[in-house]
């Protein structure tokens, strides 16, 4: 008891100021890390996207092709299709650069005597014409046409996986969220689809309907939507039951609504992903075709029928085929890294790495 009425005098002594206490929450004392500073999502993506010196590289490899692809047939003052049989298989010759030695014109030829060295705008008197890339065996000026064909095979194959993105992701969001026997009977479908080999359904609807541009897009819109549509399928089963979406079906959202306004925001890296990686697989479907000779009709030309051309006289006239090959690899390389590069900088997971 005596302790106790001592602690009483004790308190009963102490004065208590209005500086002893403060109000929690107070915003003028609130303590914020200079270090860091908060990012929207897509201004985290892109810092992790130009932090990727590969992935950069290849977009401004991609933009420099894409220029060339459009500008380059105007360069010079020849067409695609133009013909000049005095002018055929011409070295390539570059103004300025020539007099340093190289494309100059000079070509290798080898003979049963050994190599010979040839310039057929010497020997045909053309010193004002210029070829930058060469002539082919028609007197075609392979520059134009290796950017014409760079333009039509890009066409085809972006215009392919658009086509094939919307179908794909359709029917995967679809199948993904109903479930059940629609779910069953759509997954049976795609494999189907799917098991049976695509180059044969390709090359099969190339030999039955008339070779061209939109034949070709309608061979790859059939058979390069399964990845999409997989891909799709799995991120509905992932978010389906999250809730936000039981609370919009909650307040009496549609189910088109849910599928397209709800989930599909939330998939944008794995499409935008997917379709990068798309792209230079089309590319190389249309090429193949078009080496092979199902491709789009002459005079029109692709990569691929470039390549096909050059082929037959590459052991006399390499230099016929160094640009188209040159340009069909470093856009399949391009696109690949780069998709690598939206991956790693749309996916939080390697935001710390």
């Amino acid at each position: 008891m005596t302790d106790g009425k001592i602690l009483q005098n004790q308190a009963s002594e102490i004065e208590f100021s209005s500086d002893d206490f403060k109000f929690r929450g107070d915003e003028s004392d609130v303590l914020i890390d200079s270090n860091f500073a908060s990012q929207s999502y897509w201004r985290e993506v892109r810092a992790r996207f130009f932090a990727n010196k590969g992935a950069v590289v290849s977009l401004i490899m991609i933009c420099v092709i894409m220029f060339f692809a459009f500008a380059g047939p105007s360069m010079n003052k020849y067409s695609y299709s133009e013909q000049n049989l005095e002018q055929k298989n011409f070295a390539p010759r570059i103004p300025v650069i020539e007099k340093l030695g190289i494309f100059n014109g000079d070509e290798s030829m080898s003979t049963t005597s050994g190599n010979k060295k040839i310039n057929l705008y010497k020997e045909k008197n053309t010193s004002d014409v210029y070829y930058l890339a060469g002539s082919d065996v028609l007197g075609r000026d392979i520059w134009t046409r290796t950017w014409m064909g760079t333009r039509v095979s890009l066409y085809i194959s972006i215009v392919a996986v658009l086509i094939d993105m919307i179908i794909g992701l359709s029917y995967g969001l679809i199948s993904g969220y109903f479930g059940g026997f629609v779910d069953s009977a759509m997954q049976r479908f795609a494999e189907i689809v799917n098991g049976i080999p695509r180059l044969v359904i390709v090359t099969l609807l190339m030999l039955v309907l008339k070779p061209g541009i939109a034949t070709i897009i309608f061979a790859l819109m059939i058979t390069e939507w399964i990845g999409m549509s997989r891909i799709a399928r799995a991120e509905m089963l992932n978010l389906k039951e999250r809730e936000f979406v039981l609370a919009s079906r909650t307040l009496g959202a549609s189910h088109l609504s849910i599928i397209f306004h709800e989930i599909l925001p939330n998939i944008n890296g794995q499409i935008i992903t997917q379709t990068m990686f798309s792209i230079p697989t089309a590319i190389f479907t249309e090429a193949f075709l078009s080496f092979v000779g199902l491709g789009i009709p002459v005079p029109q030309c692709s990569l691929g029928s470039l390549i096909s051309d050059a082929f037959n006289s590459f052991t006399t006239h390499s230099y016929q085929i160094i640009l188209p090959i040159l340009v069909l690899a470093l856009l399949m390389l391009s696109f690949n890294i780069l998709a690598d590069g939206l991956r790693e900088a749309l996916d939080p997971k390697f935001k710390d790495r």
